[in-house]
């Protein structure tokens, strides 16, 4: 079975090789027809701690590291610095 993939923004990165990804997801309702966004956070590793708040990353499954931490950063683009 193949590893799922997500994209999303980093919204922390205060802990030791571990940041938060907040992933969103828009789809319609199954009986108002609307568009509905969603978003859900997850704890992924990130080996170099090379991102860092606000940069665009995606996340791929892989085996539990601890309780909360089970997705791994495999690439990303930093952020522009304004």
């Amino acid at each position: 079975m193949p590893k799922r993939t997500l994209q999303g923004v980093v919204v922390s990165d205060k802990q030791a090789k571990t940041i938060v990804v907040q992933v969103d997801r828009r789809f319609a309702h199954p009986t108002m027809g609307k568009v509905v966004r969603r978003s859900k956070k997850y704890h992924a590793h990130d080996e170099k701690n090379e991102f860092k708040v606000g940069d665009k990353v995606w996340i791929e499954e892989r085996r539990p590291l601890s309780k909360l931490k089970s997705w791994e950063v495999i690439r990303g683009e930093k952020k522009a610095k304004v």
